[in-house]
């Protein structure tokens, strides 16, 4: 069956153009448009710029941002908002998560002081300078810089790896440089004592820099620094290589006096400012040289002005036998300042022989210890003699020993939650081996825990993960039992939330929003009388009734915001009605998305205040941003285009940055008022798409599937298209996807198929939905795809007689199997796919360790129950066992390595197509995992994945790999020569 299809662009880049042109038009991001558009090549990619770390002032006055290519030299750019003026700085070529944020910030890259007088950047080398240190193992190392905005004067720091600013309104700005590499310890003569620790490979310079001025204060052999929440204060700790000199200390913003807090031959360890306050809290150990441990005391300061509290663990103060303080937990000052809470951990015992102790491993940086470059211990081997290495996997392990072994150094570090009463002088555990996973609620006073003893084998199987709740008083340590069995479902991480003063706790069971008054023991279901229901009935997981989203909990904790899917709702926790404050998203169609949130100082939401959401129309897939007044339910629209809009505000002022993009348009900012009318562009990155051609838009199709489903796809329009010509396609699946109509596919290399280089190169593009029926997870994407196949070639843009297909690891799996039920495809592309259903749940998936059979059951697999139970289901669904119905030529990329899709599952499916004669090729990049990482791997997959789909769909000329394949012994200069080829 068919339905109407409709264009859904084209307005939208007239109109962004005619405003666009109505404003002052910024310097160009984007590199000079050639005099006649080309192709977009994979050689291309590597200059393509794209905006990354944005960063803007508390009033919104400035803004700043790194502009940076796929690969090579980046810059910084610093604009006046109100007047447009910029100033650019070359920062060489900065490392991949390059970070930022607005507001100041401690530990980004990129930072814009809130009072909007500075900016701060670290700056790299130069990429062809880079390239050589990491060829000769030379380490790249950054510098910072200090932009003075009021008069543009600069400074530079060499060899500065963090900064931050001491508020809000600085005065100062602290820089971390990098360390010195550790002399390598000697070994002592025979019965000699061990030598002392190294330092910390983190102990370097501090350099206190004053903002206005010129003075330089610096500070040798820093571990460890933070400046309070409000900026008044800033501590570090000192760690020489002998300890002598060790400390901590603290300096004075208004005084700028620096005291010494506390000074002894030990190390410190956790330095931690309160969440609110300048109240300070870190640990002091002193290395036990007799055995593998460190033995910490608590120091915790509620003013640094005063006398420091000092917590020495004893059995006799509560410490269990045994137990000791652990490192690996950072103490800190609960909200009334009442206790610390801190965590305990089992001692170490010394392995016989051994005399090294972790904490001074860790201080020295050896592998497998924490802040270290190793993983997990091998097998343990004495003096005389070398152990077996052997692994019992036991049927009764709660966990498999494949993810024992991942998780091998979480476990050495685990350590056991609890609080310090200062009052009481006495250590309250919090967990213990029953209840080991426990959260404090807001403020402190209570927390919550999970028992998953009788439910963790199970789960780790079915993927069910009951637990046993448990409140807890933080004062006393007694643990309340609050419900059995229960089923987490993933929200908040772990299926409850705490109101913001902590006395409530908001969570899912059977189908309903429950609040647990912490206060009285009392347990209301607040959705159970509401004209919605809160099931989201639009998962098609194995999953019992899971939830929709929570919003968040109102300032004064007597209501929660609930999504229905559609709509928000208040709901009060207390009884009475819910309100639909949103009132027209279920009717028309329109999801209102999440909370604009731009304060992360906020502890709940303040209801007497405007609320704003970011709305997405479900079948038009238009997004903007609505405003709801306080007591006046219903949106008011602000912004709502075909397009995708991200949008966020300035904390202390009404001024907004946001972004639109649609598949023709680069995601440039702009700015405006909280009315949104009169926005002004404030970048031009999209410029540099003029020296290409480029697709002028999409369609939005809707569809039905052969079950009955509305569905849509988006066809992405090839470059210079005409209407009435038929165009070559490649279908890219994976799950639901017509979302993305509005995605701007930023060409780069990492992404092996992109959408804007095949259009670019004349293909038409279409990502149509899936959606699946349990037990049917193959059949249900023959049942999406090939309707929205039909679609798109009813529409007269798509050829049918040249439709490619491709997916990778779960969309592998749609393609893999797809071929065994249709021949509308004319090739295809299998990257890491899923080809036997009954040997992949068993096996592990390696990245983490566990077991598939959770994924099968109650994840992305969608079978109710395992392949003996459910055995017709499991073959039904499995491309190899329909392998002799492939009539389509296809290239399968797995990986020896891959810790996700076992490679068998490609070698074995790829001998199957071999043994029954189809046109079949597997792509093996040795090493590699799940998805491509090395560069050079990157690029070549995307030049093959290119030359298959030219060859099947264009006509072009299959290169020899394709052709003949390439023998073993020639495998390197044909690599050799594709390399030149490319390079020229």
């Amino acid at each position: 069956m068919m339905r109407a299809m409709r264009l859904t662009v084209g307005c939208l880049v007239l109109a962004t153009t005619s405003l666009a042109a109505q404003q002052a038009s910024p310097a160009s991001d984007g590199r000079a448009a050639s005099a006649t558009p080309k192709v977009l090549d994979p050689g291309d990619l590597a200059g393509f710029k794209t905006i990354r770390a944005p960063a803007w002032s508390l009033d919104g006055r400035v803004f700043a941002y790194q502009l940076a290519p796929n690969e090579g030299d980046a810059e910084v750019v610093i604009k006046t908002v109100a007047d447009g003026k910029e100033t650019r700085f070359s920062i060489g070529e900065p490392p991949s998560g390059f970070g930022g944020g607005p507001g100041g910030g401690g530990g980004a890259a990129l930072s814009v002081s809130g009072d909007g007088k500075w900016v701060a950047f670290l700056k790299y080398p130069l990429a062809k300078d880079a390239k050589r240190m990491r060829k000769d193992r030379r380490p790249i190392q950054s510098a910072a810089v200090i932009v003075d905005l009021a008069t543009g004067k600069t400074r530079e720091f060499e060899r500065v790896r963090r900064f931050a600013f001491d508020g809000e309104k600085p005065s100062i700005i602290a820089m971390h440089r990098y360390a010195d590499a550790a002399p390598a310890p000697s070994t002592p003569p025979s019965g000699a004592p061990a030598p002392a620790p190294a330092a910390a490979p983190s102990a370097a310079d501090l350099l206190i820099v004053k903002l206005a001025g010129s003075e330089v204060t610096h500070v040798g052999n820093v571990n460890e620094f933070a400046f309070d929440d409000g900026g008044s204060f800033l501590a570090w700790t000192v760690e020489t290589r002998d300890r002598f000199g060790n400390g901590i200390y603290v300096r004075s913003s208004k005084t700028e006096a620096t005291r010494v807090l506390d000074s002894e031959r030990a190390v410190y360890r956790r330095l931690t400012w309160a969440d609110s306050g300048a109240s300070l809290a870190v640990l002091r150990g002193v290395p036990d040289s007799a055995a593998a441990d460190t033995n910490y005391v608590v120091l915790a300061w509620r003013d640094p002005m005063q006398t420091a509290t000092a917590f020495t663990p004893t059995e006799s103060n509560g410490l269990p036998a045994g137990m000791r303080l652990s490192a690996e937990r950072a103490p800190r000052w609960t909200w009334d300042r009442s206790a610390i809470i801190l965590g305990v951990a089992e001692r170490r015992v010394t392995p016989p022989g051994e005399r090294a102790n972790p904490d001074v491993k860790a201080i020295a940086g050896a592998p497998g210890a924490i802040g270290g470059g190793g993983g997990g211990a091998g097998p343990a081997r004495g003096d005389d003699e070398a152990l077996p290495t052997l692994i019992i996997w036991h049927g009764n392990d709660p966990r498999l020993q494949s993810q024992q072994q991942i998780e091998e150094n979480r476990d050495k570090s685990f350590s056991y939650l609890a609080a310090y009463r200062v009052g009481e002088q006495k250590l309250v555990r919090l967990s213990n081996d029953s209840i080991r996973d426990v959260t404090l609620t807001g403020k402190d006073r209570f927390a919550y825990g999970y028992d998953v003893r009788a439910y963790e084998r199970g789960g780790n199987i079915d993927g069910r993960r009951y637990r046993d709740i448990y409140t807890i008083d933080v004062r006393t340590g007694v643990a309340t039992p609050l419900a059995k069995k229960f089923l987490s479902v993933g929200f908040f991480g772990g299926g409850m939330s705490s109101s913001p003063d902590g006395t409530r706790l908001l969570y899912w069971n059977d189908g309903n929003y429950h609040v647990h008054d912490l206060t009285t023991g009392t347990t209301r279901n607040i959705t159970a009388g509401a004209p919605v229901s809160f099931i989201n009935t639009e998962d098609d997981h194995n999953i019992d009734r899971p939830p929709t989203a929570v919003i968040g909990w109102s300032k004064d904790g007597e209501s929660v915001l609930l999504s229905d899917n559609w709509d928000v709702w208040r709901v009060p926790v207390k009884g009475g009605a819910a309100v639909n404050l949103t009132t027209n998203g279920r009717a028309q169609k329109l999801r209102f998305q999440r909370r604009i949130s731009f304060d992360p100082r906020e502890r709940g939401i303040d209801l007497s205040k405007p609320l704003y959401f970011a709305v997405y129309g479900e079948r038009t897939k238009k997004s903007g941003v609505v405003r709801v007044d306080a007591g006046k339910p219903g949106p008011n629209t602000l912004l709502f285009e075909d397009a995708q809009i991200f949008a966020s505000r300035a904390r202390d002022a009404d001024a907004w940055f946001f972004t639109r993009q649609t598949f023709t348009e680069y995601p440039d900012y702009w700015t405006s008022d909280g009315t949104f009318k009169n926005a002004r562009r404030l970048t031009d990155v999209g410029a540099q798409q003029k020296s290409f051609v480029w697709s002028p838009g999409a369609r939005l199709i809707d569809y039905v599937s052969d079950k009955g489903d509305s569905l849509q796809g988006a066809l992405f329009l090839p470059a210079n298209y005409e209407a009435g010509k038929k165009y070559p396609t490649v279908v890219y699946i994976y799950e639901k996807l017509s979302q993305g109509l509005h995605a701007f596919a930023v060409p780069n290399e990492t992404r092996a198929f992109n959408p804007s280089v095949y259009t670019s190169r004349g293909y038409a593009v279409l990502m149509p939905d899936i959606v699946y029926r349990v037990n049917d997870p193959g059949m249900s994407a023959v049942w999406c795809v090939i309707p929205a196949v039909k679609a798109a070639i009813a529409t007269g843009i798509v050829d049918p007689d040249k439709v490619g297909l491709h997916g990778h690891s779960w969309g592998g799996y749609q393609t893999a199997f797809l071929v065994t039920q249709t021949t509308i495809f004319k090739s295809a592309i299998a990257g890491a796919a899923l080809t036997d259903m009954v040997s992949m749940y068993s096996s592990v998936y390696w990245n983490t360790g566990s077991a598939n059979q959770p994924i099968f059951e109650s994840s992305q697999g969608r079978f109710a129950g395992n392949f003996i139970d459910n055995y017709d289901a499991y073959i039904r669904n499995s491309p190899a066992f329909h392998a002799k119905n492939v009539k389509t030529p296809l290239l399968l990329l797995h990986n020896e390595r891959d810790g996700a899709v076992d490679f068998n599952q490609g070698i074995t499916y790829y001998n199957t197509l071999r043994g029954l004669g189809k046109d079949v090729i597997l792509l093996q990049y040795v090493g590699e995992n799940h998805g491509l990482q090395q560069p050079e791997n990157q690029k070549d997959y995307t030049i093959r994945m290119k030359e298959f789909f030219d060859h099947h769909l264009q006509g072009q000329p299959a290169p020899d790999w394709l052709k003949n394949g390439i023998p073993r012994l020639k495998m390197q200069e044909h690599l050799k020569s594709r390399q030149k080829k490319v390079a020229s």
